[in-house]
């Protein structure tokens, strides 16, 4: 990674750190929860070598980027008007756009609200199907009644959630940070109800790491959430209602060229095939260019398998 550079730009209000690699037409890589830009640590180079210029922030909230505590400070359309920010700032009239995980979510609304500052857009592992017809919350809750779900409990007041997550960084990283077959230990609480206790002691301890994550990764993880804290990111789910409440009057499709990439075994996807997603995506998509599944692979999809997903993202840009 000795091509990476760093700097600390002004976007949108807020202080924003990014990585960068290469010149050319411009690419931003966003990331989700609880990521930051190392998780693009093996699309950067390689996009820089077939001749772009890839960027890839910490988002608001995460390593040494502004981090307000207000909750409303991570709206979908102010994530979306950071990402602008950053087009901006190289003084570029559009960029192709790439996210993962939250980070889908941002690229998928950054598309619907900003159309014109865009080329191209692929997320990662959350897929688009449009405006939701109820509000979020109260399916899930619905879905979910007593038991623990993580979203809710990120919703829970006086911060349950960062509070359990800040005592423990590398509890929860490193149960989070698995693949599907990574072998594990028994979770400490089996009870579904919420009452039972919070997230961590829910996730069997990996009892090695995945091939993908080195222990020098984890670390580096680690490190930048010790320093910073779980607030920032948690903040992003406490906007769902919000957010479906600010794109009521927004048409919901997505007029640029538009793609997917996930691990088939993402649990996020829920077992989803190419042609179901496809369906899904195609009437809210103008322009889609199509669903790349990749076998075996889970939610961390472009550190599990870097080449593949940097082949699927290059013959995307290719076709712009």
């Amino acid at each position: 990674m000795k091509d990476i550079q760093f700097s600390i730009i002004e976007s949108n209000g807020m202080k924003l750190r990014l990585a960068e690699a290469g010149t050319g037409p411009l690419v931003l890589l966003i990331h989700g929860w609880p990521e930051s830009w190392y998780s693009w640590r093996h699309q950067l180079s390689a996009l820089a070598a077939q001749g772009y210029h890839a960027v890839a922030p910490d988002m608001r909230g995460y390593g040494d980027s502004s981090a307000p505590a207000d909750p409303a400070e991570y709206r979908i359309d102010k994530l979306a008007a950071d990402v602008v920010g950053i087009v901006d700032h190289f003084s570029e009239s559009k960029a192709t756009i790439i996210g993962h995980d939250w980070g889908s979510m941002v690229v998928w609304h950054a598309a619907l609200f900003h159309p014109d500052r865009f080329n191209g857009v692929i997320g990662m592992s959350v897929p688009y199907g449009g405006r939701a017809k109820v509000a979020p919350l109260q399916s899930f809750k619905a879905a979910m009644g007593d038991n623990f779900f993580y979203i809710l409990y990120h919703n829970e007041p006086g911060g349950v959630a960062e509070s359990e997550y800040d005592s423990n960084p590398r509890g929860v990283l490193s149960r989070l940070y698995a693949s599907p077959d990574t072998p594990r230990a028994p979770a400490v609480v089996t009870d579904p109800k919420r009452a039972a206790g919070g997230w961590i002691d829910r996730l069997g301890a990996p009892l090695e790491q995945p091939d993908w994550l080195t222990e020098a990764d984890l670390d580096y993880y680690v490190n930048e959430f010790t320093r910073s804290g779980f607030r920032g990111g948690v903040n992003y789910y406490r906007n769902f209602d919000t957010n479906w409440e600010l794109t009521a009057d927004l048409d919901p499709v997505i007029k640029i060229p538009s793609a997917f990439i996930s691990g088939a075994a993402d649990v996020v996807i829920g077992g989803a095939s190419q042609e179901g997603l496809t369906a899904m995506m195609t009437p809210v998509m103008s322009d889609f260019r199509g669903v790349t599944l990749i076998p075996d692979m889970g939610h961390w999809v472009q550190q599990e398998a870097p080449e593949v997903t940097n082949e699927a993202i290059i013959g995307f840009l290719g076709g712009l």
